[in-house]
């Protein structure tokens, strides 16, 4: 059994593709212990199962992140046309504070422009605005990556759930089969 769980079919990621049974009974001849048998398969699916929740996790906080990083993004590169273009000696801004709380700000133009911006774990580092846009384009291209990546990995979960779960299935009715035949032949046997 050892070797039917130590499949070499990986995703790039390195997570295992699940084996299935063709031919439960011939399977079952070679292990002989049901029980240690399908407590593997179920323990392999609590794995993929686990490994679900924990992507799509991460599917949803980029599904924040990425309009965040698009939304900085666009505000640098008005920020630097403005500059470029040469317009008004400041530029006004309404921009959202907190979910609930909007507030003005206004930006001279006449002087480098730099701009804040947030790392993570409370850090915040000022960028002239041509590296901070280059930052946030790098930042948005990963995400979206990572975004792809991690949806990927979703479906290949969900299709070796699927097949862990066809697998148990397919054990635990093999069983009962099993013991129905058994006690039937016992009953023959009296």
């Amino acid at each position: 059994m050892d070797t039917l769980f130590n499949s070499t079919e990986k995703n790039p990621r390195g997570i295992p593709s699940a084996p299935f049974l063709e031919d439960i009974g011939a399977f079952m001849a070679k292990e002989k212990e049901f029980e240690l048998v399908f407590s593997k398969f179920q323990e392999r699916l609590s794995k993929y199962k686990f490994m679900l929740e924990s992507k799509q996790a991460t599917v949803r906080q980029l599904h924040v992140r990425i309009p965040d990083i698009e939304n900085t993004l666009q505000v640098c590169r008005q920020l630097k046309q403005s500059k470029e273009d040469g317009e008004e000696s400041a530029l006004k801004f309404n921009y959202k504070l907190n979910e609930t709380l909007f507030t003005k700000a206004q930006v001279d133009l006449t002087k480098d422009l730099n701009v804040g911006l947030w790392l993570g774990a409370d850090v915040m580092l000022e960028y002239p605005i041509d590296e901070a846009i280059a930052l946030l384009e790098k930042k948005l291209e990963d995400s979206q990556d990572s975004l792809r990546i991690a949806k990927e990995d979703v479906e290949f979960l969900r299709e070796n759930i699927t097949t862990m779960e066809v697998n148990c299935a397919r054990l635990y009715n093999w069983d009962v089969e099993l013991r129905k035949a058994t006690k039937a032949t016992e009953k023959l046997a009296i």
